[in-house]
């Protein structure tokens, strides 16, 4: 497919090409650092890069001591603005730049912000270190409190002050600000006020000598101020060729947004590097939007967007496809990284135990009674069961189980269902619903039941319905809980029998498990050892086999009936789900998004214990089609189901579909406008 289509630029879905920067510096040569700072600029031209932050000072250099206040010094980094300025001006980045310049007779340390020849303003650092090692208050002046002033440098006048916001006037998601090191290790950074006054990227110009366990601080410090202010966040400390007379330097650089850490150069690297990553305005746009308690700190601090001066230019965008700098990962409930997973998994599972035990005790229950169908879903609510059973101190056989075969029920599934309920120890049975669905439909006058194969909605629900009606019937009878089987793709898909089936239930436990997730708990569960050997070979068995409701009989070629060929991959379908309730995304940008995630098989990391020959790549139409099918799906027609689900606990950042908590919708919705937005931005 032709990538000229706008749809397949970055900028089209408020993505911006961030870089940070680590030259080369030379201790007080500021002709080489100029020409450093040019040569970085270049790449970065090619890297399509918008904005590229370098260190602080890194004009001069920073650890240049009383050499700051020689007036070569300052004459010398006029003249490198001046020719850097000049030698980008057909460049495509701002670029944030380090330099000391006089003004009305002080000296202040300040990041300087030229685009296309122009210097667009110039900000003084605020907060000096005068502390330990560092002695700024001798050479410089703080910013603190300066605005709507103007500074010359380089032969031009710009605005100059702590009250400076830039925006791009033909992209609008393209608003950054600047601070200076020791300003974000402040109680309240100046980056904090322009967050609040609108900046969506906050950059910081940093010299930050290094020490044991100064780099994880610095990475603790931006994570947490891209989190609580809500934007992303670009760092660039100095790095080799600074003087080591009595300090040393990693020339660390990273990007955060929203408490993520999206990219991290190397450290203690000799070589001149550019750190290039695509941040998502776009999201730290909407995310604001839902939260508040950012908008309402503004009010409460009485920070007003015009207590800022809003620097204008123009960015130029030409809209090409240069690929996502960015890894978009493929099962978004999922962690890609082992250590994250397993993090994950453990608390995911526990908040499962935990909330069921509190269910069990609030009600006085007895005991727990469980559909046990021998598929992924029925197998995780069990293990969780059995888990808080344990925890009660109570035998296992304090669950009931009950595997309920039907019309398609398949030797294999009921054989796994059996096999999990031994090797757990709790108490099992087996009831057969086929004669009492056989006489349902014969009092409907279903078509099956004089021998015609009729296999439509009422002949699967029927067996859906029964099975929740016995389990219900059986809790009444034993003092029990029917705990829930069903999961959040299920609701989001509303892929699940209302009222009467396995919509209802007692305490839906696995309500706010997607799918995806389910698949990794279970094996999770397998590998830290929560079980015997035995249940593990049952539920690794479980994991490994096709989806299936089992309602409908198998085809004359032996296929059954596959949830996926009906409602598209649950991969996919769960993608859709997180970007649609989790962060309001467009449709379009939720395509662009699962073409990056998944058009490539080798690209970017899969999770740990995803089976390789179960690694697929989808292209666009593919995802388009199972896109307009969700849609479809979870706007228009399964609000219902999610208006009246029973309580179940929320487990993932990533929300609920509870109406009491993440996701509020009509019942009576239309996808049309979504349906739309897709048609009218796909090529």
């Amino acid at each position: 497919m032709a990538k000229t289509h706008r749809f397949f630029s970055h900028h089209a879905h408020e993505f911006l090409r961030v870089g940070a920067c680590t030259p080369i510096a030379t201790v007080g040569d500021i002709a080489a650092n100029a020409a450093e700072t040019i040569a970085l600029a270049k790449r970065g031209h090619e890297a399509a890069c918008d904005l590229l932050v370098y260190p602080e000072l890194n004009i001069s250099s920073y650890a240049i001591d009383d050499l700051h206040l020689q007036e070569a010094i300052q004459r010398a980094a006029q003249d490198a603005i001046a020719e850097v300025a000049a030698a980008t001006a057909k460049l495509r980045p701002v670029l944030l730049v380090g330099a000391a310049l006089p003004k009305d007779g002080r000296l202040y340390n300040c990041a300087v912000a030229i685009h296309r020849g122009r210097i667009l303003g110039v900000v003084p650092k605020s907060y000096l270190p005068n502390y330990r090692e560092y002695y700024e208050k001798r050479w410089f002046a703080s910013g603190a409190g300066i605005s709507w002033d103007e500074i010359n440098v380089a032969g031009q006048t710009a605005p100059f002050g702590t009250d400076l916001i830039f925006a791009a006037s033909d992209l609008p998601h393209f608003i950054f600000h600047a601070e200076i090191c020791e300003d974000f290790w402040g109680p309240i950074p100046p980056s904090s006020l322009a967050a609040l006054a609108g900046a969506l990227v906050c950059c910081n110009l940093s010299a930050s000598n290094v020490v044991i366990g100064k780099a994880r601080q610095r990475m603790l410090l931006s994570a947490a101020q891209s989190d609580r202010a809500i934007c992303a966040y670009v760092f660039s400390a100095a790095g080799p060729g600074e003087s080591t007379t009595d300090l040393a330097w990693d020339g660390q650089g990273m990007v955060h947004e929203l408490g993520e850490l999206i990219a991290a150069s190397a450290r203690f690297d000799d070589a001149p590097e550019l750190l290039v990553a695509d941040v998502d305005c776009g999201r730290l746009r909407q995310e604001r939007m839902r939260n508040p308690t950012f908008n309402d700190t503004a009010r409460f601090t009485g920070v007003e967007a015009d207590d800022f001066r809003r620097i204008g230019f123009e960015a130029k965008p030409d809209f090409a496809d240069v690929g996502l700098r960015r890894e978009i990962r493929r099962f978004p409930f999922v962690p890609n990284t082992p250590e994250r997973l397993d993090d994950d998994c453990y608390e995911a599972f526990n908040i499962q135990v935990s909330a069921l035990v509190q269910r069990i005790v609030a009600a006085k229950a007895e005991r727990l009674v469980i559909g046990v169908s021998g598929g992924l879903d029925s197998t995780h609510a069990l293990i969780v069961a059995a888990k808080a059973m344990d925890r009660l101190g109570r035998s296992r056989d304090h669950i009931l189980g009950y595997t309920m075969p039907g019309f398609a029920t398949s030797e294999g599934t009921k054989g796994n269902a059996w096999a999990l309920m031994r090797a757990l120890g709790i108490a099992a049975e087996e009831i057969d619903i086929r004669p009492a669905a056989e006489q349902m439909l014969k009092d409907m006058g279903h078509p099956f039941a004089s021998g015609q194969p009729v296999y439509d909605v009422t002949f699967e629900n029927v067996q859906a319905g029964l099975r929740t009606d016995y389990l219900f019937r059986l809790a009444n009878r034993h003092n029990g809980l029917v705990v829930g089987t069903g999961d959040l793709s299920e609701l989001a898909l509303g892929w699940c029998t209302y009222g009467v089936g396995d919509q209802m239930s007692h305490y839906a436990i696995n309500a706010g498990v997607p799918k995806t997730l389910i698949q990794f708990l279970i094996r999770w569960c397998i590998r830290t050892g929560q079980y015997d050997a035995e249940t593990d070979r049952v539920l690794d068995a479980i994991v490994a086999q096709e989806i299936s409701p089992e309602l409908v009989p198998a085809d004359a070629g032996g296929a059954i009936q596959s949830t996926e060929d009906k409602i598209g991959p649950y991969a996919l379908n769960d993608f859709f789900a997180h970007y649609v309730v989790r962060h309001g995304m467009a449709p379009s940008k939720i395509a662009f998004l699962a073409l990056k995630a998944w058009e490539d098989v080798e690209r970017g990391r899969w999770p740990r214990d995803f089976p390789p020959s179960a690694r697929v790549a989808y292209d666009l139409p593919t995802i388009r089609h199972w896109l307009e099918a969700f849609l479809f799906r979870f706007f228009a027609i399964s609000q219902f189901k999610r208006s009246a689900i029973p309580n179940g606990p929320k487990v993932s950042a990533g929300g609920s579909l509870s109406p009491r908590g993440d996701w509020r919708a009509p019942s009576d919705g239309t996808a049309k406008p979504f349906l739309d937005e897709l048609a009218a931005n796909l090529p």
